[in-house]
């Protein structure tokens, strides 16, 4: 029996239970939690760890539109959807579910979140469109570069970039509306304990579709198996990150989080 990992963006215990009936009735198992709005203790974390424990192999999202116009919880849904992302690839499938007529365009979700399907527990048989999509063969989407999330309240929010496969000469990382504090390289997968960096920049200015971003950037070498791990206070925007190659052109990769 497939697992779904259910997060109720509103304390609403009646419709928790009532779509978790919904789908047992159609041979899912379902899990879940309410969700839990506070970005500065990362509680997002821990329904993260949970969903994990879980084995979900899809995550539904019982949404409104007065929630996800809400630029903390678009912030902290996408990070989640980021690091579901990075440990069961990008083709992971999150399902938003509204009530009645309710229901928003992907497209004004945040970046992390535009795959997403979007369904309305008024559309006739929603319920068996999610088990179509839990037994659906994970289709792998093919991206040209690794990010993952790290937070924790002592040691602070953390982005982890680098190259899906080959390597950058150096990386740079960029954040609108937050503060880069700190920056490291090491082995990917966890935090660096230590770190040597080479010919180092701090807080320079980028613009790009009409945002301001302030930017770090390393030289190091950074391939499949080394990061870039960058710390974050705030909760930015949008993302912009790159490699670093000084005097070439390079591919950048910018993601809207709110």
């Amino acid at each position: 029996m497939k697992t779904v990992w259910v997060t109720a963006l509103a304390k609403d215990e009646a419709r928790v239970q009532q779509v978790m009936g919904q789908l047992k009735t159609y041979g899912l198992a379902p899990n879940g939690h309410f969700w839990i709005d506070n970005l500065e203790k990362m509680a997002w974390m821990g329904a993260r760890d949970e969903m994990k424990n879980s084995k979900a192999s899809l995550w539904l999202v019982l949404a409104s539109e007065k929630e996800l116009a809400q630029p903390s919880i678009r912030y902290g849904l996408s990070l989640m959807a980021l690091s579901i992302y990075a440990a069961n690839g990008t083709g992971f499938p999150v399902v938003f579910l509204f009530s009645g007529k309710e229901s928003v365009a992907p497209a004004t979700l945040p970046t992390p979140l535009r795959g997403a399907t979007v369904l309305s527990d008024a559309t006739p048989a929603w319920q068996a469109k999610l088990v179509a999509q839990v037994n659906k063969p994970q289709a792998p989407v093919s991206q040209d570069y690794r990010l993952d999330v790290y937070g924790d309240p002592n040691l602070g929010q953390w982005f982890e970039v680098g190259p899906a496969q080959g390597a950058w000469t150096g990386a740079l990382f960029g954040v609108a509306g937050a503060e880069i504090t700190f920056h490291a390289v090491g082995a990917k997968g966890k935090l660096p304990e230590r770190t040597v960096l080479e010919y180092e920049q701090k807080g320079f200015e980028l613009a790009l579709g009409g945002k301001k971003f302030v930017a770090w950037a390393v030289k190091n070498m950074v391939d499949e198996s080394q990061s870039y791990f960058i710390r974050v206070k705030g909760q930015p925007s949008s993302l912009l990150f790159s490699q670093y190659a000084e005097g070439q052109e390079a591919d950048v990769f910018a993601l809207q989080l709110q």
